[in-house]
């Protein structure tokens, strides 16, 4: 168990695990709680579903390269450090 070095004590990590569609078959997603929340804003700001993200993650991501759970903490991740930049610095295409 990982200790935070400020506070010397454990970090918590609660990895949920939910059930997702995509093309009519059932999946297993884990993550963390804040990913799953990020996931859903994201959606919203996106005027989509969550569970049409998850879709559209899956699709855009290289099978090889990695996992569904791993894909959606990266779009994540890159959704928001985009939306980060002023939009001078933001290359839409």
């Amino acid at each position: 168990m990982k200790l935070d070095r400020r506070r010397a004590r454990p970090i918590k990590s609660l990895v949920v695990k939910q059930s997702v569609s995509i093309k009519g078959r059932h999946n297993s997603v884990s993550l963390e709680g804040a990913f799953w929340n990020a996931l859903k804003e994201v959606a919203v700001a996106q005027n989509i579903t969550a569970a049409a993200l998850v879709s559209k993650i899956d699709s855009e991501r290289e099978r090889k390269a990695a996992n569904l759970s791993s894909a959606i903490r990266v779009y994540v991740v890159e959704y928001y450090r985009f939306t980060a930049l002023p939009l001078s610095d933001r290359d839409d295409g």
